[in-house]
């Protein structure tokens, strides 16, 4: 029985092993699928709601990392990771997305000998400042199967002199979770709990340093904040670093009433949200990805973004980091402008299933 391992950390990461896994058990059981879990974003919450909300089931492995800087937390992945392969064995390492982990299970998987695939190859800000690029970057160098989930990745791929015989063009595994868990978004309570209408309220998300841990930063952020929440309510599900930032930084005080903080949310009761919001604000690359699938209008506060399809095609407006203009983006949506768009080749919700016949071919 061929063995393969996926790695996951950061919450967005189950998202994309969720559909991964579902289809290894109904389309291969004969290849045995574990789970190893970094210990990032792990506590009663968090485990609730990506094992139990996801149907995953509890990891096989789990290394216990969290917190620490960058270097620290991947080395410290890489040596409690490396036990684990030596241990398994695996015939394969399949690490999503690019966060820490991504990049620590790449470099474990080249020195063992043990080939490697990456989910969401290719994706490219070109800005090396993101911790996220790096970890890109020498994780495509190092994979032996590069699953790409928009055209761009391909081009960026070419370009960088990876050989095409390793490049998969399979589509967003994102999407494969937001169609199967969609219908259970559309019962999700969570808007009449929050005495929310359909189309009446705002939606914000922020968590890179670059918005959330400078004072002048943050300030500019919720002076845009409360403008755009002068009319209606605009949800924020806040990290408790940020929720501290702004204590600390005295803003808790001059909050317009009408922005909600939460605690963060559930993905199917966030998936009701995004799907019902006017419009999203957000920093978020996976969010990008959601609303375009969607159709909601999308205002990203970065220079940059490695998803250059939501722009292309979707409902993505990539405002920048000047909070004048990007209210200014915002206020015009607000106020009447239309944002078409078009769903992405091949965001079709059968992405895991394409990987797993590539996979199988491969190891059976």
């Amino acid at each position: 029985m061929s063995k393969i391992i996926s790695l996951v950390g950061a919450r967005p990461n189950f998202v994309k092993i969720a559909p991964l896994h579902k289809a290894f058990r109904e389309m291969k059981p004969e290849i045995q699928h574990k789970i190893c879990h970094t210990g990032q974003h792990f506590d009663k919450n968090m485990s609730k709601i990506f094992f139990d909300e996801l149907a995953l089931p509890r990891p096989d492995f789990y290394l216990g990392i969290s917190g620490g800087s960058h270097t620290s937390q991947t080395a410290r992945i890489m040596l409690e990771l490396e036990k684990v392969l030596l241990s398994e064995k695996p015939d394969m390492l399949i690490v999503p997305g690019d966060v820490n982990s991504t990049m620590a299970g790449s470099l474990v998987a080249a020195k063992s000998g043990i080939p490697l695939a990456h989910i969401e190859s290719g994706l490219r800000s070109f800005d090396r400042g993101m911790p996220e690029e790096i970890n890109r970057m020498i994780t495509d160098t190092l994979a032996d199967y590069l699953f790409v989930s928009e055209k761009s990745g391909i081009t960026n791929l070419k370009k960088e002199g990876i050989a095409d015989n390793k490049v998969f063009f399979v589509g967003n595994i994102m999407i494969d979770s937001l169609v199967h868990y969609l219908p259970m978004a559309n019962k999700s309570t969570i808007l009449d709990r929050m005495k929310l209408e359909p189309g009446g309220y705002l939606l914000g998300t922020f968590h890179r340093p670059s918005n959330v841990d400078k004072p002048e930063h943050l300030q500019g952020l919720f002076e845009m904040l409360n403008h755009l929440a002068a009319g209606k309510p605009l949800v924020f599900p806040i990290h408790p670093r940020t929720r501290n930032n702004m204590k600390s930084f005295g803003l808790l005080e001059n909050l317009n009433p009408n922005i909600l903080l939460t605690d963060p949310i559930g993905y199917i009761d966030f998936l009701a949200l995004i799907k019902n919001a006017e419009l999203v604000i957000t920093d978020s690359g996976g969010i990008q990805e959601e609303t375009t699938f969607l159709g909601i209008p999308c205002v990203t506060v970065r220079d940059n973004t490695e998803r250059p399809i939501t722009v292309e095609l979707g409902t993505n407006i990539l405002a920048g980091t000047n909070f004048k203009d990007v209210e200014k983006e915002c206020f015009q949506i607000l106020n009447g402008t239309k944002m078409t768009g078009k769903v992405p080749e091949l965001w079709d919700g059968k992405t895991a299933e394409r990987i797993v016949r590539i996979l199988s071919e491969k190891l059976i």
